[in-house]
């Protein structure tokens, strides 16, 4: 029994290598096929990124650049991030394709829902950095500069600090699901999250200044956000636990 068996665990290993395989060559070509007209307007795309900090620089200012192929290779770069962040539900979707025939029915309609919600909250993270964040921050650094200085943002460092930010928030955004996982998963009861609230204000405050700037203002434009979502998060953990309970005592009466 166990020869049969060695060699029908190592054909169901190879199958199940060689779909994982095909999926990341799908996701792959995807972002490939989003990069090249990316890239094709890669130019355009770095004068969007870099419209909130000119918006609050004096008249007639612009980047600069201190290497001789940044110029060329900054937008690039751009554009292929642009690429990964315009395929992300595809590639999650090859990932949960892959991941999902192993689950049973109820971890997937729990699953569903929390993987929407984590692109959808990405996003807004993104959006909210980009219209909210940058004109607050771009604002308070150039009203701070000292007289007879004047500021000229390096393109490639300009796009490492606003994509970080970016970044940033996009993942700061994603704590109602953290909190919701934490809750469905039963690794934190739902009671605890409450009653920590003050320690996850003053944690949230500390993670808003590591990820920010230093200054007042970009840390308490993410930390409040984050909280706020904290709160979220407690609200949607405990309606979903009041659905799944509600379900099993519907189960149990049948």
């Amino acid at each position: 029994m166990t020869g049969e068996s060695e060699p029908l665990l190592e054909g169901t290993l190879i199958s199940h290598l060689l779909e994982l395989r095909t999926r990341l060559m799908r996701a792959f070509i995807a972002v490939i096929l989003v990069f090249i007209p990316c890239a094709f307007y890669s130019n355009q795309l770095f004068e969007w990124l870099s419209h909130p900090l000119l918006l609050q620089l004096p008249a007639h200012s612009m980047l600069i650049s201190t290497s001789i192929t940044a110029p060329f290779t900054t937008p690039l770069k751009l554009a292929f991030v642009a690429a990964l962040v315009l395929t992300m539900p595809y590639i999650l979707y090859e990932l949960w394709a892959f991941v999902a025939p192993g689950l049973y029915r109820h971890e997937k309609g729990f699953a569903v829902p929390l993987l929407c919600s984590a692109v959808i909250l990405f996003y807004v993270g993104v959006s909210f950095a980009y219209f909210i964040v940058f004109p607050l921050i771009f604002s308070f650094f150039v009203s701070t500069t000292p007289h007879g200085v004047q500021m000229m943002a390096d393109i490639s460092m300009y796009m490492e600090f606003v994509l970080m930010l970016m970044f940033s928030f996009g993942i700061a955004f994603e704590v109602p699901v953290a909190v919701v996982l934490l809750v469905m998963m039963g690794i934190v009861p739902l009671e605890k999250l409450t009653q920590i609230r003050g320690y996850v204000l003053i944690a949230v405050f500390i993670i808003a200044a590591i990820l920010t700037p230093p200054d007042a203002i970009s840390q308490t434009v993410m930390a409040v956000p984050m909280y706020l979502l904290y709160e979220g998060g407690i609200l949607m953990a405990r309606l979903m636990a009041r659905s799944r309970a509600k379900a099993k005592k519907a189960a149990g009466d049948e």
